[in-house]
């Protein structure tokens, strides 16, 4: 189990979940919530990924706010603004950063709309060095990503059949610009899958056999990339 933390954001401060791992040290890893806010879901995954190793921490985004119904979850993402999720983001890597804990490099790894910024994260910070997004659907006009930040960088994404799989204009966008700018990207379709397939609390979405091939896939990019 973890705890809450506050930590610095460029001139502010923010909350996260941080999670630790039984060994007490490790490479770290941002895990950036769907539209829904830090709700357990989100929690949980943090957990599991201190439990396979990583320093995990996983920042409010919504700073308090969180819902269980779609139309309260569209607003609330409509009204995230970018700014300060960028400060949230690149906060929680300079945290972590900094903490005796880490001892590898530092990921981000996002679900849904967090899919998308965690695409995002690494041109927002230079510690941040491997992504991963999980059927991200948020238009990138929204955050003006600096994709040649990517140079020397590595990016996963996990695409849902019912999202339009990798050949979806916004995953190729990202693709492209990514490859572009020098670093590495691939990107993985899952056959027959719904949007948030990996989200064990919507059992009317959830795939486990998909959800158990992406996880394996990301930790390995995770350990191969982080150390």
């Amino acid at each position: 189990m973890g705890e809450m933390v506050s930590y610095p954001d460029n001139g502010g401060t923010s909350e996260g979940y941080l999670a630790l791992p039984s060994s007490g040290s490790g490479p770290a890893v941002i895990v950036v919530q769907e539209w829904w806010g830090l709700v357990p879901h989100i929690t949980s995954l943090a957990d599991r990924f201190a439990e396979a190793g990583f320093v995990a921490l996983a920042p409010d985004l919504y700073h308090g706010a969180q819902t269980t119904e779609p139309d309260e979850a569209g607003k609330l993402m409509m009204g995230l603004a970018m700014d300060q999720a960028a400060k949230d983001i690149g906060g929680a890597a300079a945290y972590l950063a900094g903490r005796d804990e880490v001892t590898g490099r530092i990921g981000c790894v996002g679900f849904c709309m967090g899919g998308s910024l965690a695409l995002w994260s690494a041109t927002l910070s230079e510690h941040v060095v491997a992504t991963v997004g999980f059927y991200p659907p948020v238009p990138w006009e929204r955050m003006s990503p600096q994709w040649s930040n990517y140079t020397g960088k590595a990016a996963l994404i996990h695409a849902s059949e019912e999202d339009g799989t990798c050949a979806a204009p916004g995953v190729q966008q990202a693709i492209r610009l990514i490859s572009a700018a020098g670093g590495e990207v691939v990107c993985y379709d899952y056959p027959g899958t719904h949007h948030a397939f990996f989200n064990d609390d919507r059992p009317e979405v959830y795939d486990r056999e998909a959800s158990a091939l992406a996880w394996a896939r990301t930790l390995e990019f995770l350990r191969t990339r982080l150390g």
